[in-house]
């Protein structure tokens, strides 16, 4: 585990050195859990670490990493759901699930680079804002990435904070691209203002079939070129608040009428469909910066013939996302703990064929530690090769970087955040897009 004063204290001489000083609950998880497995305790020599600059520049990070022991890199990994509202509760849940009573504790023991937040996690502005704050002093090393799913409309997990602005089928509605990136950049303020630094937000999909019981009016619209236009403005909106936006669910989940919450749904669009419906969405919000996207657990066959799930799929999150698209940011899973990734491979297997797939940040798994285990006994065996692991954990450390996290997280204040959050300038762009 890295020491927070001296990792800390090389992090602003780095920065310094670069400016030329000469010498920075959720639904979730299943009742039922297998046996708790330990993480490897064995403690790495304590390095010198420097910083990544505020340039942005690939060689510091890549030395940041190259500091880094393995335990360090694979928690970068995992974004788990965590049990209580403040980083101290003790919790019979995080007890069971990960070994240790309190939120801090977890993230600790495990090295995670994030944490997702979900409305059982949520009371109040001040207690939402110690909560970010305290898992932030609890990771000693790299800054937490601390998301949720605030799409707004259906999906608004911080609904009970924030201003209710309307989803985004009404938003796609107004067929106003300036509105959509203004509801993204308010809602992207209310989020940073408590801590929250992403969003699993928007929703690229294309609502192609009316039945579609877990897209519906979460999308845009069903019109492929408008919905980019609305997803692109959306990303630019969350970046213009220094959020980090996340695009879903790749490479479509808009025509299919089984949910992958309870179920694998197949997609049987041809490749040419998928340019025509699927693809413009998620091409809009690469050419607009997006800092991630997220994987559908959905298989599609004319796109890889294994019927993986896309999550678990080379030829989709690589072939696809990476090479033919040109998306060079983080893939996410969407929650592995979902029986649409779960049908076909058990726990142990799933996080790492996601990175084998191309995958980088591992999102609600359904065995922490026995998916963190697997991910470090297959990087100790070369099944992930070292290059590969690097590659993830640098990209997650460039998306920080981007959004000001490093070499130290901003401390949210309560005393802001209850100016920012349902202020009446957002409550008057909320009343102004229902109408």
């Amino acid at each position: 585990m890295l020491r927070r004063t001296g990792t800390t204290g090389l992090l602003v001489m780095a920065l310094a050195a670069c400016a030329g000083g000469g010498g920075a609950p959720a639904g979730a998880a299943p009742a039922t859990r297998p046996e708790v497995a330990t993480p490897a305790t064995t403690q790495p020599t304590q390095p010198s670490r420097p910083s990544p600059s505020r340039s942005g520049e690939g060689a510091d990070l890549r030395l940041v990493v190259s500091k880094m022991s393995v335990e360090e890199k694979v928690g970068q990994l995992f974004m788990p759901v965590l049990y209580g509202t403040a980083p101290g509760t003790v919790s019979g849940e995080n007890q069971a699930r990960y070994g240790v009573q309190t939120p801090a504790k977890v993230v600790a023991r495990y090295h995670l680079g994030g944490v997702i937040l979900f409305p059982a996690n949520i009371q109040g502005v001040d207690q939402v804002v110690n909560l970010t704050n305290g898992l932030q002093q609890a990771s000693k090393g790299v800054p937490l990435l601390i998301g949720t799913d605030q799409e707004n409309g259906l999906v608004s997990r911080m609904g009970a904070l924030m201003t209710d602005f309307p989803g985004a089928s009404e938003v796609g509605a107004t067929k106003d691209t300036a509105l959509a990136r203004a509801v993204a950049k308010a809602t992207g303020e209310e989020l940073r203002a408590v801590g929250v630094n992403l969003d699993f937000a928007p929703v690229a999909d294309v609502n192609v079939d009316p039945r579609n019981p877990v897209i519906g009016k979460r999308a845009f619209g069903d019109q492929p070129g408008e919905v980019a236009k609305m997803v692109a403005a959306s990303v630019k909106g969350f970046r213009d608040a220094k959020v980090a936006a996340t695009a879903k669910h790749f490479p479509g989940h808009g025509d299919t009428n089984i949910d992958s919450h309870t179920g694998l749904p197949v997609i049987k669009h041809t490749k040419q469909q998928w340019e025509r419906i699927d693809a413009p969405p998620f091409k809009a919000a690469i050419a607009a910066g997006v800092d991630a996207v997220m994987s559908a657990h959905i298989v599609f066959p004319k796109l890889d013939p294994s019927r993986d799930p896309a999550t678990l799929s080379k030829p989709i999150l690589t072939g696809l996302l990476r090479n033919k698209l040109g998306f060079q940011g983080v893939i996410s899973t969407d929650a592995l703990n979902m029986e649409g990734v779960r049908k076909k491979y058990n726990d142990a297997e799933i996080p790492v064929r996601a990175i084998q797939a191309g995958a980088d940040l591992l999102l609600m798994p359904n065995d922490l530690p026995k998916a963190y285990n697997a991910v470090l006994a297959a990087v100790k065996s070369g099944k992930i090769s070292q290059q590969r692991l690097d590659e993830s954990v640098t990209r997650l450390l460039k998306l920080k970087q981007g959004r000001g996290l490093l070499p130290k997280a901003p401390v949210a204040s309560a005393a802001q955040a209850a100016k920012v959050l349902r202020s009446a300038e957002h409550r008057r762009l909320a009343a102004r897009v229902a109408r």
